[in-house]
């Protein structure tokens, strides 16, 4: 039975790899083809039992994290964009197939069926082809005489599962007119715009011109230098990095969203640790009443989902009817510009982000006090120190260390925090004069999202190269983070740090 399953899930993932190299996706394919091999040495042989039990962890890992992260930094070093999104070969055929409907020779046509394949009935002209096959993807070419009307037409409805095979149906007149496919109800005399003249070269029928494959840009270009989209994909080596260190336009925001995107992550885990550290030594307090209510209503922010939250942030904080405004007008007779400001816009941020995560820290906190021991607490108090001096000294001093690692972790998510900057100022107001989509508010992370998704050029190649810089940023911070928290650790112990 074990044999019996494991094969059928192997042929099931080869049927699922050659299908995914048919359709030109063969990165996939070969995946999936590993898979298989794993899972057939695996659960097939018994030498390697043991490692049936990590298997499914080191696949997943390997699939849904390493080759994500490895696929996205590859990007980087490509020119993958809109206007690159194919390959060499399929460009060729979307120029080839471009051509100019002549208007005059356009004829309405019907569908028959007949012995030995279809037939295109023209009714104004009064002509009837060969039979034909209309095999999606194939050529097919067929020549019209002078015919009866057929009786055994298609409605035109039943005519449209046949448009792959008639996209690729040449019709010659008795005048030797050859008439192409021009829409759902037409065949008229289509000129081609490019016509193949060598491997790598095309040449444009309305002025003779040549166009040469350039693989070093991935387009064809004209001899004047012109580029002649679609372009298809090619390693570029290093441009990206170059255009994002050299392009004033890319280099100038670039800077601005880092040095706000760390201004940003450390307020927000400044912010959240400050509120939560005093409810939660509020929720301490030995004669405060109601404890279990508070408790559960200052929860309640973090067992709401972000997204709710968000969004409702985004309505209070509307700049015409929103219930901040309308208080704030009310009171002080001030309307802040929330989305148009950018400084008022990160202001929003800041204080949507510590409301969203003051909870987590208010629950660590509540534990962290407990720990505390009130033997020190009463000590000082007989001493004649102050409640505030106490938890300064006392209090504040034993809780850090254990917040640390945690208020790294706080850190690293905000540094990321794209769903937040999305939802509530999708990056704006906009940062005037830059080449690609940048706004205030903007995080390193909605940057990088905005230029590959939302961009008019989906810069699919720039956006990896500037994933890539993130990496290595977050890898080289989480890193002297740690060293930091080992010799701090070591020297609390005593011992030499490492």
């Amino acid at each position: 039975m074990r044999l019996a399953l494991t094969g059928a899930i192997v042929l099931l993932l080869l049927y699922a790899a050659f299908l995914l190299y048919q359709i030109t996706l063969p990165i996939f394919g070969v995946i999936v083809l590993l898979l298989a091999l794993g899972i057939a040495l695996v659960f097939g042989a018994k030498r390697f039992y043991g490692a049936r039990f990590i298997f499914p962890g080191i696949a997943a890992v390997l699939i849904f994290i390493a080759f994500p992260v490895v696929y996205t930094i590859w990007l980087g070093f490509t020119n993958y964009s809109s206007f690159n999104l194919l390959s060499y070969e399929r460009a060729v055929e979307v120029l080839l197939s471009r051509g100019t409907v002549d208007p005059d020779t356009e004829t309405p046509f019907a569908v028959a069926e007949g012995d030995g394949g279809y037939r295109i009935w023209l009714p104004d002209a009064g002509l009837l082809s060969d039979p034909v096959e209309l095999i999606e993807g194939e050529e097919e070419a067929a020549p019209l005489a002078p015919a009866d009307e057929p009786a055994a037409l298609l409605a035109p409805r039943d005519a449209i599962p046949l448009r792959g095979g008639l996209q690729t149906l040449t019709l010659t007149t008795p005048e030797g007119v050859e008439l192409r496919n021009s829409g759902l109800r037409s065949f008229a005399r289509v000129t081609p715009e490019y016509r193949r003249t060598g491997e790598e070269t095309l040449e444009r029928t309305e002025d003779g011109a040549t166009l040469t494959a350039d693989h070093s840009v991935g387009f064809f270009t004209t001899p004047e230098g012109e580029r002649v989209p679609p372009g298809w994909r090619v390693g570029i080596g290093l441009d990206n990095f170059e255009r994002i260190f050299t392009s004033r336009g890319v280099r100038g925001p670039m800077l601005t969203i880092f040095v706000w995107t760390v201004v940003f992550a450390a307020l927000s885990v400044v912010f959240t640790f400050a509120v939560g550290l005093t409810l939660a030594v509020i929720l301490q307090w030995p004669h405060l009443r109601g404890k279990a209510f508070y408790r559960i209503a200052l929860i309640l922010p973090y067992a709401v989902p972000a997204f709710i939250s968000i969004l409702v942030f985004k309505g209070l904080f509307n700049q015409s009817f929103g219930e901040i405004n309308l208080i704030l007008e009310a009171l002080f007779g001030v309307r802040p510009d929330w989305f148009t400001n950018g400084t008022t816009a990160r202001v929003m941020l800041l204080i949507v982000n510590t409301w969203l995560g003051y909870p987590y820290m208010m629950l660590l906190a509540m534990g962290f006090l407990q720990a505390v021991p009130e033997d020190h607490k009463k000590a000082a108090a007989l001493e004649g120190a102050s409640a505030l001096r106490v938890f300064f000294t006392i209090t504040l001093p034993q809780i850090i260390p254990p917040f640390l690692p945690l208020m790294i972790a706080s850190f690293a998510f905000n540094f990321n925090n794209l769903v937040l900057v999305l939802l509530l100022t999708n990056g704006g107001p906009d940062i005037p004069g830059t080449v690609i989509p940048a706004g205030r508010t903007d995080i390193l992370a909605s940057f990088t999202y905005r230029m590959a998704f939302d961009d008019s050029g989906t810069q699919f190649g720039l956006a990896g190269a500037i994933t890539l810089i993130i990496f290595l940023i977050v890898a080289t911070m989480s890193y002297l983070n740690f060293v930091a928290l080992r010799r701090a650790a070591a020297r609390r112990s005593g011992r030499p740090a490492a």
